[in-house]
């Protein structure tokens, strides 16, 4: 179709392509008139992201799926249970439709059905490129869009912060009954080891010292029992030796003194034998002292011997009594060390007791103060103010809408009333019609050619000349 043949379809149905114009206009003026007002209020609200340290690393997908979980929590039946109970009875009209309803009617259908009419007018959307949530509300005035928007705003905040501190209050209480049973475990453990401490006569922290003191005793008779046993061999071998030969016999300053007394005596008799016979008086004496030295040194050597096996006897019996102190020390250290390894179990169980007392108490703190905290990552940006203006399109907007679209109508209708009944308008579309060459055409009739006879209309039309 040329740009020729579109304006003669046009020129030749403007009235049809007028009327729909027309229509379309008038109905969008009638809108315009006949539309219920409706303001619409939006309360911004920026979600700290990092606060929450949402995904570790701040990942993209998982800060669109926090800001979409965001969302649908703000558009929740919780956040509108919530607005009603801030609203209270101060709901707008236009939400609350079964306050006209009989008192007999189901309170919790009627809850629900106010509930889900509010949502209706709720809308919910992230800025673009941005962590804030825009909350806005349409109500027929603009005073009810800022309330219910600023409700929303509000109850979207507190539910957030019961989200938040819910598992905490709960974990609160569990560990409250963990401490319970933490402490009960560390005072059992307790009271185990200090009734221990008192059955076996420990005293404080000193078992170290007492460990430590028991085997320096076992040491010290352990010592003393090698040194007894030491001198009791030593006094058994001579106990076999002559009395003469032991070495205590040949040291004793007397037996010395004895022996040489009598080897002097002895020289001395033997030289005077040479000159004086054994009944002279002077042998006589000399052979008596002799006698009275040997006896002398008998007696002496004797007594070592005596003093020996007596030494002999109390060694024994003091080895004896060593060894039976050492089975004992032993016994007594073994056992020491026996309640000190019971005790050092005991004091690990107190310390796991204790450390498990501990981190189940810090860990209640922390979820203690974690459920009183009213710090979120939500923070209303700014409250809702009153619109000045209308929601939607304003009447200029739809009259040019409405002008553009009835435009678009009217050359559709024109085009299709064309198509449905074809006319020829022009030598195109004979052309096209025919698809045979146009061998001449006759001018447009006009009113003063009608007027003209018919002789002279057919001689002028002979005159017309020819293809």
């Amino acid at each position: 179709m040329s740009i020729q043949q579109f304006f003669s379809i046009l020129r030749a149905r403007w009235p049809v392509a007028g009327l729909i114009l027309l229509a379309t206009i008038g109905a969008a003026l009638a809108w315009v008139l006949l539309r219920p007002t409706h303001y619409t209020a939006r309360a911004p609200v920026l979600v700290d992201v990092q606060s929450e340290n949402v995904g570790g690393g701040y990942s993209p997908s998982l800060i669109a799926s926090y800001m979409a979980t965001q969302i649908d929590i703000a558009k929740s039946d919780r956040v509108a249970e919530r607005v009603m109970e801030i609203l209270k009875d101060d709901l707008p009209a236009s939400t609350s439709p079964l306050r006209r309803t009989s008192a007999a009617a189901d309170p919790q259908a009627e809850r629900r059905e106010r509930m889900k009419t509010i949502q209706e007018n709720l809308e919910v959307k992230p800025a673009r490129e941005s962590n804030i949530i825009n909350i806005s509300y349409t109500a027929n005035t603009a005073a009810d869009a800022a309330k219910v928007a600023n409700a929303f705003a509000r109850a979207y905040v507190d539910v957030a912060l019961d989200i938040k501190t819910a598992p905490h209050k709960a974990d609160a209480s569990w560990f409250d009954e963990q401490v319970k049973a933490a402490r009960a475990k560390l005072e059992q453990a307790q009271m185990k080891l200090s009734e221990f401490q008192q059955r076996q006569g420990i005293v404080g922290a000193n078992e170290t010292a007492q460990v430590d003191f028991e085997t320096s005793r076992l040491n010290e008779l352990s010592n003393q029992l090698a040194l007894v046993q030491a001198q009791t061999t030593d006094a058994q071998s001579k106990r076999g030796a002559a009395g003469d030969t032991v070495a205590e016999a040949m040291a004793s300053p007397l037996v010395l003194s004895l022996r040489t007394d009598i080897a002097r005596l002895e020289g001395k008799l033997q030289d005077s034998s040479a000159s004086l016979g054994p009944q002279h008086p002077t042998m006589q004496r000399m052979q008596a002292e002799l006698a009275a030295l040997r006896s002398r040194l008998g007696q002496e050597t004797s007594r070592i011997s005596s003093s020996i096996s007596t030494s002999y006897e109390t060694g024994r019996a003091r080895e004896r009594e060593l060894q039976a102190a050492v089975a004992a020390q032993k016994a007594r250290v073994l056992a020491v060390n026996k309640d000190r390894g019971q005790l050092g179990l005991l004091n690990k169980d107190v310390e796991a007791a204790q450390r498990n007392f501990e981190a189940i108490t810090n860990n209640a703190s922390k979820s203690r103060l974690q459920a009183l905290t009213t710090q979120t990552n939500l923070m209303l940006l700014a409250s809702a103010v009153e619109p000045l203006e209308p929601s939607g399109p304003s009447a200029k907007q739809a009259l040019i809408v409405a002008t553009l679209a009835g435009l678009l109508l009217a050359v559709a209708g024109a085009l299709m009333m064309e198509l449905a009944n074809r006319r020829v308008r022009s030598i195109d579309d004979i052309t096209m019609a025919t698809q045979l060459p146009v061998l001449a055409s006759l001018p447009a009739s006009t009113p003063a050619f009608a007027a003209l006879p018919a002789s002279r209309r057919r001689l002028a039309l002979s005159n017309g000349g020819t293809a």
